[in-house]
């Protein structure tokens, strides 16, 4: 009687633990989209440590028996043993994955995307090869070098050669003011970056390019103090009322973008700005004419939103590019090397827009209004760091364009 309830209390623990197993397993896989958690596997490493006991075993038996007949025999086996060399775990960081697509955004934001295809604001007709077009990381590099066109709106282009515009634009191109350097930082504004600890890292580059609004007071240990190029929307231009009395913008190399029609030419783009932001921009070289601040020529954005789409699996967004993506080319044209923080999420991905507010939004990481998603793709592709150092450190590695040979 005893023996007949402990085996049916066995049972019933067995049937608890499988039950508990499968619920574990699926949760497990309802849990997978774009972007796993850090795992650390080491599949083949338990493999090897269990042959190795296995072997140990068995080698321990006969060690142990033929020490007893020969104590010299006994020695050299366990020498032999030693001498095996240690498997090493092999780490696998499972970060952005650079083949992600609208079918990994939450509902909220599919809607989102497929309400701007739609809208196109910007009368995008794309007529180019793709989408879906495969590149190798190589290609991509060069393929971008050839068809993307950083430059700014100079005093020689209409209509900024009239009178009306006469010493408002800095005489000198951009290049006589930034680079050629060597290794260059690029740091977005995301709410990864706090608690990062990554100050002295990016401080230690030759240069650094921050984006809009974002500050570097009492941020300095995640985000350091060197700002050498500061790329601001239209918008922020436009509408902060800080922008002509904060200190913030009188440091380093400002640049400032407004999207324009697809494909507009410089004439046709002044006539419909996205943001109306020329008469704050003439205040501030008014204020600060000493201050190096440049017009990014709008064809630039479109160059390079072309080629997004070319390499994308689907239509994206007919919105022009973030800035962040903008700031990454942009630097890829001045440096030999560009480290990227926290483009691609690390182990801190949050919903926290920027390290410097505390607004939660998804789309600040997989993108609403700019394609965002696709450009993380671009970036994830042709990064030549490590998973490791995306999953820690939040940062991909880029080459310059003039150290690629195409």
């Amino acid at each position: 009687m005893i023996h007949t309830n402990l085996k049916k209390k066995f049972s019933c623990c067995v049937l608890v633990f499988l039950l508990f197993a499968v619920i574990c397993v699926w949760k497990e896989k309802k849990k997978g989209s774009y972007y796993d958690s850090f795992k650390l596997q080491t599949k083949e490493f338990q493999v090897l440590k269990s042959l190795g006991k296995l072997a140990m075993g068995s080698d321990s038996q006969s060690v142990s028996s033929s020490s007893t007949q020969d104590p010299h025999r006994g020695r050299q086996a366990l020498g032999s043993l030693r001498d095996i060399p240690k498997a090493k775990p092999e780490a696998f960081f499972q970060v952005w994955n650079k083949d992600s697509s609208s079918k990994n955004l939450i509902p909220r934001l599919q809607k989102i995307w497929k309400n701007y295809l739609s809208m196109n604001k910007y009368k995008v007709s794309y007529k180019g090869p793709g989408p879906g077009i495969k590149f190798s990381a190589e290609a991509l590099r060069c393929h971008l070098r050839d068809h993307v066109n950083v430059s700014m709106v100079e005093a020689t282009d209409f209509p900024f050669n009239t009178s009306e515009w006469e010493g408002y634009l800095p005489k000198d191109n951009i290049r006589t003011k930034a680079g050629p350097w060597g290794r260059c930082a690029v740091v977005s504004s995301a709410g990864s970056l706090k608690s990062s600890q990554l100050g002295g890292e990016i401080d230690d580059h030759d240069a650094v390019l921050r984006f809009n609004g974002a500050p570097t007071a009492n941020f300095q240990q995640d985000v350091g103090t060197k700002t050498t190029i500061r790329l601001m929307n239209s918008q922020l231009v436009t509408t902060e009322k800080r922008f002509l009395k904060d200190s913030l913008y009188n440091e380093g190399i400002l640049i400032v973008w407004d999207p324009s029609v697809y494909h507009s030419d410089i004439p046709k783009w002044y006539q419909n700005p996205d943001y109306n932001f020329f008469n704050n921009y003439k205040s501030y070289r008014k204020l600060h004419p000493d201050q190096p601040f440049y017009i990014l020529k709008p064809q630039m954005p479109w160059e390079l939103w072309d080629i997004l789409q070319e390499i994308s699996p689907e239509e994206i967004q007919p919105n022009p590019p973030s800035s962040g993506m903008l700031g990454i080319i942009i630097m890829m044209t001045l440096c030999d090397q560009v480290d990227i923080y926290e483009f691609l999420p690390s182990k801190r991905k949050t919903d926290v827009c920027y390290y410097y507010q505390k607004f939660f939004d998804s789309a600040c990481t997989m993108g609403a209004y700019h394609p965002l998603l696709y450009e993380k793709n671009l970036v994830k592709h042709l990064n030549q760091g490590t998973d490791e150092d995306i999953y820690l450190l939040g940062k991909a590695t880029l080459p310059g364009f003039r150290t690629i040979h195409c």
